[in-house]
C-alpha cells in the first residue's frame, strides 16, 4: 500500500483509507457485525492505515468496533467526527463548547484512546467556524482540547466550498470533502490555498455513491432502506448513468474498470492525502485495492486533459 503525508501533521498514511458509514448499516441497509469486522480486518491486512468514522455512525458503534480492531496498532490513524446530536429526534447540529467537549469525551471512551489522532467537525456551517463575542468558534474549541491533550490533530469535514475555505483559513490541520470525477470543482479551486496552508486532504464520495463503479443501468432501483432512493430523481439518475459513456476511454491497459479509473482520478491530485473508500464487503475492498494498485499509479496527464474535455461535452462542470 502506497503512503502519503497527511498534510503537515507529521503523520504518514495509506493513500487508500476505509470509511465506516456504510459498515454501520445506516445508509445502504443492514450489515452484520461479523461482516464489518471482516472488512476492517482485511483492510488492516492489506496495509490500510487510515480509517474514517464518526460518533453518529451507528450511534457510535463504529467507533467501538474500530477501537477494538485497531487496539495496539500504533501506525493506524483513526479519524472521527462530531457535531451531530443524535440523543434527540430529529438529530440536530451542535458546535457549542459544552456539546463538543462531551462528544470528544464520549468518542475517547468508545475508541479506548487517551488522545484522538484526528478529530473533525462533522459538516458545520461556515458560521460555526467564526469566532464571536458571545461564542468561540467550533475550531477554536477543538484547538483548546488539542492543547489539553485530548486530540492530536483537528480539522473539518466540509459539506460546502465556503466551509472548506473558512476551515483552511482558520488553520484546520485536516479537511475532508467530496471529490470525484463528477464533482471536483471545490478542491480544484482551493488547490492553491491547500498547497500554501498544507492541511491533510481526505477525499470522500470517491465513487459518487456507487455511480462511478460503472455497472448501473438506467433503470436501477434502490430499496427504501438505501439513502440513494432519495438522492436522485429517476431523470437525474438516468442522466448520470448516461454520462458514464464519456468516461469509458479511461478503461484500458492496467485500468481495468470504471471503478479503478474513478479511484485513480482522485489519487491523481497531488494534494489528496487519502481516498476514503466505503466497501461493505471483503470482496468490494479486494476489488478496489486490486484495481487501483497495479500498473501506472494514476491517470496519465493526457488522459486527464481529455477527461475534462469529455466531461464538458456532457455537461459536467465540477
Amino acid at each position: 500500500m502506497r503512503q502519503r503525508p497527511l498534510g503537515k501533521t507529521g503523520k504518514v498514511v495509506s493513500e487508500l483509507a476505509v470509511g465506516t458509514w456504510g459498515l454501520s448499516g445506516e445508509p445502504y441497509g443492514p450489515v452484520d457485525e461479523k461482516d464489518a469486522e471482516a472488512v476492517l480486518a482485511k483492510a488492516l491486512d492489506v496495509g490500510v492505515t487510515l480509517f474514517d468514522t464518526s460518533d453518529s455512525y451507528g450511534g457510535g458503534k463504529m467507533e467501538v468496533l474500530l477501537g477494538r480492531m485497531c487496539k495496539g496498532k500504533d501506525d493506524v490513524v483513526i479519524v472521527t467526527k462530531g457535531g451531530t446530536d443524535r440523543r434527540i429526534e430529529p438529530p440536530v447540529k451542535r458546535f457549542d463548547e459544552e456539546y463538543i467537549r462531551g462528544a470528544v469525551e464520549r468518542s475517547l471512551k468508545r475508541l479506548g484512546l487517551e488522545a484522538i489522532p484526528v478529530y473533525l467537525l462533522h459538516c458545520p456551517s461556515r458560521d460555526a467556524l467564526v469566532d464571536r463575542d458571545d461564542q468561540k468558534s467550533a475550531l477554536t474549541i477543538l484547538k483548546t482540547l488539542q492543547r489539553e491533550g485530548k486530540i492530536q490533530h483537528v480539522g473539518v469535514s466540509c459539506g460546502t466550498e465556503d466551509v472548506l475555505e473558512q476551515a483552511i483559513e482558520d488553520g484546520a490541520e485536516v479537511v475532508e470533502l467530496a471529490y470525484n470525477i463528477f464533482y471536483s470543482g471545490p478542491l480544484t479551486r482551493k488547490t492553491g490555498d491547500i498547497m500554501v496552508r498544507r492541511p491533510g486532504v481526505l477525499a470522500r464520495s470517491v465513487l459518487n455513491y456507487g455511480v462511478l463503479a460503472g455497472h448501473w443501468t438506467r433503470d436501477r432501483e434502490f430499496p427504501d432502506t438505501d439513502h440513494r432512493s432519495q438522492r436522485w430523481t429517476r431523470m437525474e439518475l438516468e442522466h448520470r448513468v448516461d454520462q458514464l459513456d464519456a468516461l469509458q476511454f479511461l478503461v484500458k491497459g492496467d485500468v481495468r474498470s470504471m471503478r479503478g479509473a474513478a479511484v485513480r482520478f482522485v489519487l491523481s491530485s497531488h494534494v489528496v492525502s487519502a481516498a476514503v473508500l466505503g466497501p461493505r464487503t471483503v470482496e468490494q475492498l479486494e476489488q478496489l485495492v486490486r484495481e487501483t494498485g497495479g500498473g501506472p499509479r494514476y491517470i496519465k496527464d493526457d488522459d486527464l486533459i481529455q477527461l475534462y474535455r469529455e466531461l464538458e461535452k456532457v455537461g459536467v462542470h465540477g
